[in-house]
């Protein structure tokens, strides 16, 4: 029935969009015309038989490859067909107007009023209009996916101690491997990571979409990753394979350990609900990783901060790794003050927004107040990675990929 109402759908939007598309054709031959007819008819046939294949084989069993051109060929084919239809409606309505001015100041002997007919040069422009975001999905997907960018940030601390100033933390967060078709690529990020010569790496979670096998061939990328004072992760919402269909309770539980043996075995040092201390000289700060905590949605808490914090000696700095950025205000704030600065993801920036100086918006601010970038409250800091990797869509449009780089000095 669903599946119905939107393939329904679909047509009436076809059809109201070749209204527009044959106003391009109204002086062109009958070949002309009937060419033009078949390659929209022929596109949208291919479309809704792509939809068709991903409502009723399931995106998890189609290849990554596959999967991404038939996401870029569905949402650029209906993206397009969405702005050209708020132009032609934009017209209908004058139109109309039209048309009833036309009907009062000139009645026709029959009461009707005279047909007015479609404008060439507004389909023209919602045509072009209308190109805008296929053109941007096309290149968020060929480029913006991997157009990484290193975000340099500086946080001052009044109680950080003098051994750390200017200690250098590198985040990734949200890598999500299972969506990668393009292994060079993926290099070309870490090589850019690696090069930040960072004193300590932070991973905040989101290595798989849902299955550890995905990272095959990307464990020795990422395993390349090193710094002097180690490397530190947490697991993100889809790291658990909640997402997924499981044979048994066992098996997605086999996954999950298999997961946090792959961070082990690339050197990454999982925080699940602890601490480590940091030491230089006679200082010290401590790191703190838990498992995810979401506030909003369905998200789940499966993470523990009284454990994390539990025989913790006594430091002067305290750093966070903590997936999920709702979890800031929900626990953070109100119940562990001497949190300096919590690591985060999770939000991607949506993938899709603007950012420029003075000025960002992503459409995830709807549901997230802290999505991309460095917050404050009182005390206390917040870091949140727009993430390295993508998910459902495979690009970034305005918001790419990031490398992040914290420095620490002393207020």
């Amino acid at each position: 029935m669903v599946i119905g109402i939107i393939l329904v759908l679909f047509l009436l939007l076809d059809w109201y969009v070749y209204q527009g598309v044959k106003t391009l054709a109204v002086n062109s031959s009958d070949m002309v015309k009937r060419w033009i007819g078949v390659a929209y008819w022929g596109f949208t046939i291919a479309s809704i038989g792509l939809l068709l294949t991903l409502l009723f084989v399931g995106p998890a069993h189609l290849g990554t490859s596959f999967r991404s051109f038939i996401i870029i060929f569905i949402f650029g084919n209906l993206f397009f067909k969405l702005f050209f239809t708020v132009i032609l409606l934009l017209e209908d309505i004058v139109r109309f107007g039209r048309w009833l001015f036309s009907l009062v100041a000139n009645p026709a002997p029959s009461g009707e009023g005279t047909a007015i007919p479609r404008a060439q040069f507004v389909s023209t422009i919602g045509l072009a209009l209308a190109s805008i975001p296929f053109i941007s999905m096309v290149y968020g997907v060929l480029i913006g996916a991997h157009d990484y960018r290193v975000r340099k940030v500086k946080i001052a601390l009044k109680n950080l101690p003098k051994a750390f100033e200017g200690f250098k933390i590198l985040q990734l967060s949200d890598i999500h491997s299972g969506s990668f078709t393009k292994p060079e690529l993926v290099q070309k990020g870490i090589d850019m990571a690696i090069a930040q010569n960072a004193d300590v790496i932070f991973f905040t979670g989101d290595l798989v979409n849902n299955v550890a096998t995905e990272i095959g061939e990307y464990k020795r990328m990422f395993a390349s990753l090193k710094a002097p004072m180690g490397v530190y992760s947490v697991l993100g919402n889809h790291d658990y394979g909640d997402y997924a269909d499981w044979p048994s309770i066992s098996a997605k539980r086999d996954n999950l350990d298999s997961l946090i043996g792959i961070h082990k075995e690339m050197g990454w040092d999982i925080l699940m609900n602890e601490h480590r201390i940091l030491k230089k000289g006679n200082d010290q700060i401590a790191v703190l990783g838990i498992e995810n905590w979401g506030a909003k949605g369905s998200f789940p808490k499966y993470g523990k901060m009284k454990e994390a914090v539990k025989n913790m000696e006594p430091v002067s700095v305290k750093l966070l790794l903590s997936h999920d950025p709702s979890h800031w205000d929900a626990q953070v704030i109100p119940e562990y003050g001497d949190v300096d600065v919590m690591f985060a993801g999770h939000t991607h920036g949506m993938q899709f927004g603007i950012e420029i100086p003075g000025f960002k918006w992503s459409p995830v601010k709807y549901m997230y107040e802290q999505w991309g970038g460095l917050y404050q409250k009182g005390k206390q800091f917040l870091y949140v990675n727009r993430g390295f990797g993508y998910i459902g869509f495979p690009g970034r449009i305005g918001m790419p990929p990031e490398i992040t780089v914290v420095e620490l000095v002393r207020a």
